[in-house]
């Protein structure tokens, strides 16, 4: 296999999981450097994430982990009642749109820092991090911030997005003295990048109408068979015509390998050789278009072929719950590389750890796995239960371990 070809496979969900398993069979092993694993203490990380989502959803209806729950404020859904305003001119039209307000909205969708907060305009209500980045996103949407047509706001215009400034995004996003974002010229940068990749690329962005992300949905559209399409297929459509627009990490073979790192443990005879595939926002984006191709028509099916999300809160929960414990405890005090051995391992191990927890999870339920998919698991949820007990140990509710993130990882 030449290196393109090693490059590509790991532009996979298959590749995060197996990889992600190996991580922590070296765990269970002892052998990883920073972290040791108890998966003895796994029932109690279980028994957290079930009584949260028993109290959160108790008919049982957990939705998906996606981006369209953050837009919800005030028990209002705020994208909904634009959908209910909107005369679409076709189900096609308003799921290029749903596609353009997701992929916006989750690439401006990392760590906003402890103290930044989003005053909504329109409902008065004040939101933070995940939640107030979404709903200052889909504001940003609504007054065509990315559109390039001012009679046509809802939608996302590569020659727009291209041009994007950080001044555009600190102004959109309420950055300011004494409200500062985390990395708003890292957003600035990817929705910049997102614009030149789509704009370079016709044949997938505009199949029919002009060059925009949401013309992925098309491109996904013509790939599904008898109205279905598989979830993985999802991600390895957004790691293929959405890679370039990462920061420059490393590349195999001419391909840019995206939220991939290097850690020892990690042992192949190829030139995958201690490299790492986490692809977390690529996930994130990709559960996030579940739903508007569902409300189009289309099926998707394998949704727990994706993998769990390594970020920060997921992370946390197997931290606080103590099933993973630093070797140095000193480490989490000081803000680690995203690219360092320490955060490549918690990263890792997350993901197969939220598979791991999933499955006593369903069986604490009665449920099976397509009853209640990852993607309920992370909802209902794995996310607010290490939000949980973050705020339980910490007065800031901060994660337990630092991370100096630039706004394109977590």
């Amino acid at each position: 296999m030449g290196d393109a070809d090693a490059a590509r496979s790991l532009l996979s969900a298959q590749a995060v999981r197996e990889r992600a398993h190996e991580m922590l069979a070296a765990g269970l092993r002892g052998e990883l450097a920073h972290f040791t694993v108890d998966l003895e203490s796994l029932g109690l990380a279980a028994h957290v994430v079930s009584e949260l989502t028993r109290v959160s959803y108790p008919d049982g209806n957990v939705p998906f982990h996606a981006r369209w729950r953050h837009f919800v404020l005030g028990g209002r859904d705020l994208w909904a009642e634009r959908v209910a305003q909107t005369a679409w001119v076709s189900p096609a039209a308003k799921a290029r749109a749903e596609f353009d307000l997701a992929i916006t909205s989750v690439l401006l969708d990392a760590g906003a820092g402890p103290s930044w907060k989003y005053l909504d305009p329109g409902t008065e209500q004040v939101a933070a991090r995940s939640e107030g980045l979404g709903v200052a996103s889909l504001r940003m949407f609504e007054a065509g911030a990315f559109s390039i047509d001012p009679a046509d706001p809802l939608r996302a215009d590569a020659e727009r997005l291209m041009h994007l400034k950080a001044d555009d995004v600190a102004h959109g996003m309420q950055s300011m003295v004494g409200n500062r974002l985390v990395g708003v010229e890292g957003r600035a940068a990817l929705l910049s990048g997102l614009g030149t990749a789509v704009a370079a690329n016709p044949e997938v962005f505009a199949r029919d109408d002009r060059a925009r992300p949401g013309g992925l949905f098309d491109y996904l559209a013509a790939q599904a068979e008898d109205a279905r399409l598989a979830a993985p297929r999802i991600l390895e459509a957004v790691l293929e015509h959405l890679g370039t627009i990462w920061p420059s990490r490393l590349r195999l073979g001419g391909v840019t390998l995206g939220d991939t790192w290097r850690h020892p443990a990690i042992k192949r005879a190829d030139a995958t050789n201690g490299l790492v595939p986490i692809h977390k926002l690529s996930q994130w984006l990709s559960y996030s278009l579940i739903e508007p191709l569902q409300w189009s028509g289309i099926a998707v099916t394998d949704i727990d072929g994706l993998t769990g999300l390594a970020e920060y809160r997921n992370g946390g929960l197997f931290v606080d719950s103590g099933v993973l414990r630093l070797r140095n405890p000193e480490e989490a005090i000081h803000p680690n590389p995203v690219d360092s051995e320490l955060v490549v391992e918690w990263r890792a191990l997350t993901v197969a750890l939220l598979d791991e927890v999933a499955v006593l999870i369903r069986a604490r339920g009665g449920l099976t796995i397509d009853d209640f998919p990852l993607a309920r698991v992370l909802e209902g949820g794995t996310w607010a239960a290490g939000r949980r007990l973050a705020r339980d140990k910490r007065p800031d509710g901060s994660p337990p371990i630092a991370v100096a993130s630039d706004g394109t990882v977590f």
